[in-house]
């Protein structure tokens, strides 16, 4: 039996495939922890989950800073691009970094582990465990940061390398050169190339795709399931959780296309913030603050989303096309994938009114073939193995191996 320590942000996006393979991990005899915000990881890991606390903001003249992740980085909502970049290292990955540190240094002492699995968005995981000389696995949620993404900005790529540096002098081994974001190890890889396209910068790495890991939700909000009509397609619209305050027009906009087409077609309007103001029921369009998607999945003809990582994959998972609509961070890359697979169309969240919305959505519910593209992706996922495949490469590090080469110096 081995000991695996999972390290991740309290982000539920992060936190569901990790889940899948800890337990899969479990279910083969090992033994697993977390070193996280324990109200992030009990309800989706269960109550048997050992977890060992992390802070996720660092400590203030007053004690650990208190309150859910998002009060404690709330993000302007009208940064895009280089500005959102330039926000999401300063004020939320580098800081994460330092406040999450302490704790993962406890959970190395306590819990004893022999592989690390490592988010790439909690930094502080992987150069803890490099100053250790413990092995440790990169969980890759999303494909954006080895597509390279940044291929053509040396500026962006440098400027992050400095805090990179900067975070190894604080809490990492100064003398190595690891990109913490990419384990020399392995790198677990939570898609597949069908719909990434190539990665040339990830070619000397430890990558295997393993494909999402979709697994059943411990609860889940209530659904007027006798609300949908079978003669006509239904469309899923939703931002996620963390758009909220930059969703309005978008979601009225949605709400207008499909009512302009409701001879053919429904929808269901996620809609967390109420930025529609409880419009009233009706035969059309169903505007709901959470939904049951992974069952809805099943019911579906399209999705319109913020080419979040995880609705891309799990509507893929089921063959369902998509409306992608960037807003920030990662979306444009993976809206980027899902354009470029035939599996969905994209809009600029900006400019998408009910006509262009319309539009889209006639295009990936009438045109049978962004339909076959996501069925063909969504064979290529399963076919990949997700939790089970994941356990199996992690397994391969308890094994004795020799040490990685380290990266050339920057």
């Amino acid at each position: 039996m081995s000991r695996f320590l999972f390290v991740v942000p309290p982000l539920v996006g992060h936190v569901n495939p990790a889940v899948g393979v800890a337990a899969e991990l479990t279910a083969r005899g090992h033994r697993t922890a977390w070193a996280a915000l324990p109200e992030a990881i009990a309800p989706l890991a269960g109550p048997d989950a050992e977890i060992h606390p992390c802070a996720v903001a660092p400590p203030t003249d007053r004690g650990p800073a208190p309150g859910p992740l998002e009060q404690t980085y709330r993000r302007p909502p009208e940064l895009r691009g280089t500005a959102a970049l330039k926000y999401l290292w300063e004020s939320f990955l580098v800081p994460l970094a330092d406040a999450m540190a302490p704790g993962v240094e406890a959970a190395i002492a306590r819990f004893r582990p022999d592989v690390l699995v490592v988010d790439q968005q909690a930094l502080a995981g992987a150069l803890v465990a490099e100053r250790h000389g413990l092995p440790w696995a990169t969980s890759a949620t999303t494909s954006a940061e080895f597509t390279g993404a940044l291929a053509g900005l040396p500026l962006v790529e440098s400027w992050i390398r400095g805090l990179l540096d900067g975070l190894r002098g604080r809490i990492g081994d100064p003398g190595r050169t690891t990109d913490p974001r990419f384990s020399p190890h392995l790198v677990l890889a939570f898609t597949t190339p069908e719909l990434t396209g190539p990665t040339p910068d990830g070619a000397d790495r430890p990558i295997r795709f393993v494909g999402p890991v979709i697994t059943a939700r411990p609860t889940e909000p209530p659904f007027p399931w006798d609300w949908l009509d079978p003669g006509r397609a239904t469309a899923l619209v939703t931002l996620g959780t963390a758009n909220t305050d930059t969703g309005t027009a978008f979601l009225t906009a949605c709400h207008r296309a499909v009512r302009e087409r409701s001879a053919r077609l429904q929808a269901v309007i996620a809609d967390p913030g109420r930025t529609l103001a409880d419009p009233p029921p009706d035969a059309d369009v169903l505007v709901l603050p959470a939904v049951p998607q992974l069952r809805l999945l099943e019911h579906l003809d399209a999705v319109v989303c913020h080419a979040g990582h995880n609705t891309v994959c799990e509507s893929l998972w089921y063959g369902v096309p998509l409306v992608v609509a960037p807003i920030r961070d990662d979306q444009p890359v993976v809206a980027g994938q899902v354009a470029a697979s035939g599996a969905g169309v994209r809009v600029r969240f900006g400019r998408a009114d009910a006509t262009r919305l319309g539009q889209a959505l006639d295009a990936v519910v009438l045109d049978t073939a962004h339909r076959s593209a996501a069925r063909r992706i969504g064979d290529s996922f399963r076919a990949a193995g997700g939790a089970a495949a994941a356990a199996g490469h992690l397994e391969q590090l308890t094994r004795p191996r020799p040490e990685p080469a380290e990266e050339p110096s920057r």
